[in-house]
């Protein structure tokens, strides 16, 4: 954050200037110009294209489309799919049952689409609304004056490894509003710095997370069912922790398929990787995807806090939307819907009186806060175990959340125990897997990321010491196990250990900056266009 600068930096005026071009922001964005279109409205995304972060199949619910884009369902987005058929599996290692699909979990009139193509589709209906959308362009900072948030600035270009100027060296813009919107999804940089400076977390349960996995595969004729869902819970997922899976049959024999762990867990041996890649051999799954071929994959954070972990959402000239304030509904295992009715509720108070102030309590009181009020203690009941926890959901969702407690959460780091604490051995043991992506430098490949390895490190570990006098002989390093792209890596010289990070392999997912159980590492935004490309989506 900044006040000044003695670098010359081009400055840009707008009533809105709004941080990340997903659901939230580009619906805050189409909203605010449909509200009056003389404002002056911007989007920066830091993905090299609108949607380039947006990872492969989602299930939306419709409502806020039907009210953003009437009629949209005579030119949808390319894949869009109707829900036809759900399925609940509880698997164990060679079987499984299927269960009733939980209430929550029913997707009759829903839609599977490709995030990427949605945000793609969107950023041509805001542009022609007249919101102006910069990507590459990534929220380095945001500008501060007597301790109000006015605009941000965008990350310098050209920049060394050592921190001088390459060649074509340009500064970051400065882009200054009367109202910033931080839309930058789970975990962004400039929504942290802001959280902690205004204590927005204050009298709130710290934030959870889960780490989300995806793939894209082409599998051959006959296999796929357009608009079929599978869930499944269980196996290999240790008991106690939180997740499982799901699988979208799409069209031209596609399929979307993803696992997600919680990132809650206690055992620092524990890999969300190699369980996803694990996932993917039981009998129930591979056989979809034997003789397929993987397009895409990538992985990021997923905010799963709910409601007792939503944040105060304004601030002094800002304010907080989607999953940057934390509005996925987690027993749904959506978010689009949640995200896209804040940004739409944020353009409705900013258009009426462009101040920040009032928000947080007219998003509290909306629709997306009594959803979220409703199922506020489905996810914090599995830390008790699986049956426990779908036990407590069957209660909660049976008294529509009623319920006169709320149950706490603590942060993920924060749960994880030390070595010494744990079983000798691991609950989860890798066996062999022949289906793609070998490994995850493969899995990297898949996803397209792209860094100018001659630029700043952008994942700052601020106590490297902590590394071999701490962290290792209590947690045995577990960033080499958690972090999904191999980003972090032990290598040994001489007889010393030091860590190496390699940085452009990140995807960005965000995971290092949550579950570090020391918090030294700090992600912060690389060059603008940086990162993942996903793609064939």
């Amino acid at each position: 954050m900044t006040n000044g600068s003695d670098i010359e930096r081009d400055v840009m005026e707008y009533d809105v200037v709004i941080v990340g071009a997903g659901p939230a922001g580009l619906a805050c964005a189409m909203k605010l110009k449909q509200a009056n279109a003389d404002l002056a409205v911007c989007v920066l995304e830091k993905g090299s294209f609108v949607g380039a972060h947006a990872l492969a199949g989602a299930v939306i619910e419709p409502e806020p489309l039907d009210e953003l884009v009437p009629g949209w369902r005579d030119d949808p987005p390319e894949i869009c799919v109707p829900a036809t058929k759900d399925e609940f599996l509880k698997l164990s290692e060679s079987g499984g049952m299927k269960l009733p699909t939980p209430p929550q979990m029913n997707n009759h009139g829903h839609y599977i689409v490709s995030l990427m193509n949605m945000m793609g589709w969107l950023g041509e209906k805001a542009e022609a609304l007249g919101v102006e959308i910069y990507p590459g362009f990534p929220a380095a900072e945001a500008l501060i004056e007597n301790d109000v948030v006015v605009g941000v600035r965008t990350g310098d270009m050209g920049l060394a490894k050592d921190g001088s100027h390459k060649d074509g060296y340009t500064p970051g813009m400065d882009l200054r509003a009367k109202v910033t919107v931080l839309a930058e999804g789970a975990r962004g940089s400039v929504s942290k710095q802001l959280i902690k400076r205004y204590k927005l977390a204050d009298g709130h349960d710290p934030q959870n997370y889960s780490i989300g996995l995806k793939e894209l595969w082409e599998v051959p004729e006959g296999r796929v069912e357009p608009g079929k869902i599978v869930h499944t819970v269980g196996w290999p997922l240790p008991n106690d922790v939180y997740g499982g899976s799901f699988l979208y049959h799409l069209t031209d024999n596609r399929v979307a398929l993803g696992y997600v762990v919680g990132l809650g867990y206690d055992d620092p041996r524990l890999r969300p990787f190699e369980m996803f890649q694990q996932w993917k051999h039981h009998p129930s799954v591979k056989p979809l995807l034997e003789g397929g071929k993987i397009l895409s994959a990538g992985a990021r954070a997923i905010v799963t806090g709910g409601w007792q972990s939503l944040p105060t959402t304004e601030m002094p000239g800002a304010i907080l939307i989607g999953c940057a304030a934390g509005t996925l509904n987690v027993p749904k295992i959506k978010g689009v819907h949640t995200a896209m009715r804040s940004g739409m509720l944020a353009a409705d108070h900013l258009a009426a009186k462009l101040e920040s102030t009032g928000f947080d309590a007219k998003l509290r009181d909306s629709v997306v806060g009594k959803e979220l009020k409703k199922v506020r203690n489905i996810k914090p009941g599995f830390k008790k175990g699986l049956w426990f926890g779908m036990f407590n959901a069957a209660w909660e969702t049976a008294t529509v959340g009623l319920s006169p407690w709320t149950l706490k959460s603590k942060a993920d780091w924060s749960q994880t125990k030390k070595l010494a604490e744990l079983p000798a051995e691991p609950s989860f043991v890798e066996a062999p897997r022949d289906l793609a992506p070998k490994d995850r430098l493969a899995s990297v490949y898949f996803a397209a990321t792209e860094h100018d390895e001659d630029q700043p490190i952008h994942l700052k570990v601020i106590e490297p010491d902590v590394c071999f006098t701490k962290c290792e002989q209590e947690y045995g390093n577990p960033c080499t196990r958690f972090c999904p792209a191999g980003v972090y890596e032990v290598v040994e010289e001489a007889g010393d250990k030091r860590l190496q990070i390699n940085s452009a392999n990140c995807v960005h997912c965000k995971t290092c900056d949550i579950k570090d159980p020391y918090q030294v590492i700090n992600w912060v935004t690389p060059e603008g266009g940086s990162g993942p490309n996903y793609q064939n989506l």
